[in-house]
């Protein structure tokens, strides 16, 4: 949680299996809800850091350490740039917004689907990027069907890729899912191959100049 845990949230997570919640603070009503569920650790964090203070994070190597700043970057709608023929609507830029906040807190290679304000695939941690859409794209195929929809969540979705496609193909892998609007930092050898296979999709791209890239 982002938030304190009051007691309407904690009933609803009462209904799931879950082991762990983190929050800030907790109320007394939630606590006394929470506290039947024997297997389950509320864990109380105080005060969440700020996401865009600077700071360093360190990783365990075979012998070493690395030790790098901390991606405290976010995206600037001002500074997105439409590299397609058709730009996004005014929706789709919000959505593209928060599919790439998503991306940045997912395992490299990411990619995001979202729609009307929440993510409804995710694939993470693959070596390829079109694994990655694909991946995303079956898992929410397999949720709509589980939730009783007529088609995948991805159609009228839009993507997040926290770094660039360095080929078409998994760009073409998130239009055959149903995007209709992609957002990625570009600087690709082939940003223009890319670029091209969206304008044949006719669905819009935007660049962020800004890479999330998290191991």
């Amino acid at each position: 949680m982002n938030r304190p845990l009051d007691a309407a949230t904690a009933a609803e997570i009462a209904k799931l299996f879950a082991e762990v919640v983190i929050a800030p603070d907790v109320t007394p009503e939630a606590q006394a809800l929470l506290v039947r569920k024997t297997a389950l650790r509320v864990l109380v964090a105080g005060a969440l850091p700020d996401p865009a203070a600077a700071g360093m994070t360190l990783r365990s190597l075979a012998g070493a350490y690395l030790l790098q700043t901390r991606d405290n970057g976010s995206c600037d709608r001002a500074a997105l740039k439409t590299v397609t023929r058709r730009a996004p609507s005014a929706d789709e830029i919000a959505d593209l917004v928060f599919a790439f906040t998503v991306a940045k807190h997912v395992k490299s290679n990411a990619i995001v689907y979202a729609k009307s304000g929440a993510t409804v695939g995710i694939g993470a941690g693959q070596m390829s990027r079109v694994d990655a859409a694909r991946i995303a794209a079956f898992k929410a195929e397999e949720a709509g069907r589980a939730a009783g929809l007529v088609e995948p969540p991805t159609r009228g979705s839009v993507v997040a890729s926290d770094a660039f496609f360095p080929f078409a193909d998994g760009l073409e892998a998130t239009i055959a899912a149903g995007a209709t609007a992609v957002i990625q930092p570009g600087g690709s050898l082939r940003d223009q191959e890319v670029i091209a296979a969206a304008d044949r999709a006719g669905i819009a791209m935007v660049f962020t100049g800004m890479r999330h890239f998290r191991h």
